[in-house]
C-alpha cells in the first residue's frame, strides 16, 4: 500500500489541525449542516446548535458564516492536493502511479462524502478573494493529474488525443462520488476507489498503448 493510500484510508478526524476544541466542533457542525441544508440555507444559529453552543459563542471562533465555509475548503482542498502529489511523486510507472492517485483520490472523496460534498459544490458561496485562493489549490490538483497523463504519453504508456480535456473528465468523474457515494451503499470506498483506477486508465488509452507495443 503506497503512502497516499494509507493516508488516504487514515479514520481520524481531518479537523485535527483546527483549535481550541470548541472551534474544531463548530467546523464539524457547519460540515453537516452545509452538507444537509445547503450553505444558503444554513444559519450561524443552525451551526451552533448543532455544536451544543449559543450562536453568541461561534462568533468568538469565527467571524462569519463565510469564514467557517472557507476553512472547511482550505483543508479539504489541501489534503486532496496533498494524496495526489504524494502518488504521482511515488515509485512505478505513469499508469502505476495515476491509478495510486485516482485510488486515493476517489476513496478520500467516498469516506469522507460528507466533507467533500460541501468542499466541492460550495465553491460559489466563498468571497472573492478565499474563492480565489481555492480555485488556484484545484488548478495545482489538475497540474498534478495532467502531468501525470502527459508523462504517459511521453513514456507510450498513454494513448490520449487531448490531454487537457481528458485530464479534466478523470478528475470531474472522481469529485464527482461525493455527490453519490452513501456509506449504507452496496460498494465500500476501497472498492469505488480500485472501479475508478481502472475507468481512469481505460480513459488514457492506457490498454490501448499497450496493445499498439505488442504490435509495433
Amino acid at each position: 500500500m503506497s503512502t497516499a493510500e494509507e493516508r488516504a484510508g487514515v479514520d481520524d478526524m481531518p479537523w485535527g489541525e483546527v483549535t481550541p476544541e470548541a472551534a474544531r466542533r463548530l467546523l464539524v457542525a457547519a460540515v453537516e449542516a452545509f452538507a444537509e441544508r445547503g450553505y444558503h440555507a444554513t444559519t450561524t444559529r443552525d451551526i451552533a446548535g448543532r455544536a451544543g453552543m449559543s450562536p453568541a459563542a461561534l462568533y468568538i471562533h469565527y467571524k462569519t458564516k463565510e469564514e467557517l465555509l472557507h476553512r472547511i475548503s482550505r483543508i479539504g482542498h489541501d489534503r486532496a492536493l496533498e494524496l495526489l502529489e504524494e502518488a504521482a511523486g511515488g515509485e512505478g510507472t505513469a499508469a502505476e502511479r495515476l491509478a495510486d492517485a485516482v485510488r486515493c483520490f476517489v476513496r478520500w472523496h467516498a469516506e469522507r462524502h460528507t466533507t467533500a460534498r460541501v468542499v466541492q459544490y460550495e465553491l460559489d458561496a466563498l468571497s472573492e478573494e478565499h474563492r480565489a485562493e481555492i480555485v488556484a489549490l484545484r488548478r495545482k490538483s489538475d497540474a498534478v493529474v495532467q502531468r501525470l497523463v502527459n508523462e504517459g504519453v511521453a513514456a507510450g504508456e498513454f494513448d490520449v488525443p487531448d490531454v487537457p480535456g481528458t485530464t479534466l473528465a478523470v478528475l470531474s468523474l472522481c469529485i464527482d462520488v461525493a455527490r453519490w457515494f452513501s456509506a449504507q451503499g452496496s460498494r465500500t470506498p476501497d472498492e469505488v476507489g480500485a472501479l475508478y483506477a481502472d475507468l481512469a486508465l481505460r480513459m488514457v488509452g492506457a490498454t490501448t498503448a499497450q496493445e499498439k507495443r505488442r504490435l509495433g
